[in-house]
């Protein structure tokens, strides 16, 4: 159980260092903002049209009596809105680093840099482009296992009692594993890790994961407060990762400026 507490910290960790660090986090704000804006528009047009959609696929209730036809449309439209508020809430993150790839990159290297007893990061020595079709790729992955385990804990939702105790617990759960392999992802891609072993160093370190995505799972339920949190998250995902990889940390006083980058990649399993 001490994993927990030890998650929950990388967590906090990560909020510290970007808030010591007030260029990186502005920096890293941008890619949340444009996915959040993406969205709201996205949710938007769904409670605007939902009702619309919903009447053209149930041709069948249009001959039912009121009000029978108005309270089971209305039903169905709302069941629809709450499906897509949550597929939204797990895969925002999935989509907020594929958009912000170049920005997160960065400043996941920069953490590395700062806490690296020698000052170097890992590198993966791949082109762009390719880190992007890895990223990408496996984020698709992700976000279709995810999508699963939302549909499936959706239908849970209406069993009586269960559904409405039981089923929301574990869908945080689940949700805070998702994201924390996403986030990440950012740094063991750059050490060349793949999804099947990330997945797999994850599931070893499970009350770890849940330490420190469970409690993020719970805050990105907030509207907004995701695109505040990303950055830091972004970074304790970092911190997390050198611990799962065996690597040393040295922290640094704050006025310590961060030092200059030695290439120096690192070679795991294939990506």
């Amino acid at each position: 159980m001490r994993d927990l507490g030890t998650g929950f910290r990388y967590l906090l960790k990560g909020q510290r260092w970007v808030a010591r660090h007030g260029k990186q986090y502005e920096f890293g704000l941008i890619p949340g903002l444009i996915t959040l804006v993406l969205y709201v528009a996205a949710l938007v047009g769904l409670a605007i049209w939902g009702e619309d959609f919903v009447s053209w696929s149930t041709p069948f209730a249009d001959d039912w009596s009121s009000p029978w036809r108005g309270l089971f449309r209305g039903f169905l439209t709302a069941v629809l809105f709450a499906l897509g508020l949550l597929l939204s809430v797990i895969t925002f993150t999935a989509v907020t680093l594929l958009v912000g790839q170049p920005f997160y990159e960065s400043l996941s290297e920069k953490v590395d840099r700062d806490v690296s007893p020698d000052g170097t990061a890992p590198e993966s020595g791949l082109p762009l482009w390719r880190e992007l079709w890895i990223s990408g790729r496996d984020s698709l992955r992700i976000v279709l296992r995810a999508g699963v385990w939302g549909v499936l804990l959706f239908a849970l939702g209406f069993i009586p009692v269960v559904g409405q105790t039981v089923v929301p617990v574990a869908g945080v759960v689940v949700t805070g594993f998702f994201l924390t392999e996403e986030l990440t992802a950012v740094a063991l891609q750059r050490r060349r890790v793949g999804l099947r072993d990330r997945l797999t160093m994850l599931r070893s370190r499970k009350t770890l994961v849940w330490g420190f995505g469970t409690p993020l799972a719970a805050a990105f339920l907030v509207p907004f407060v995701a695109v505040f949190l990303m950055p830091g998250a972004v970074a304790g995902a970092t911190l997390m990762t050198r611990e799962l990889m065996g690597e040393e940390t040295e922290e640094r006083r704050d006025d310590h400026p961060l030092p200059s980058a030695a290439p120096d990649p690192f070679s795991q399993s294939g990506a």
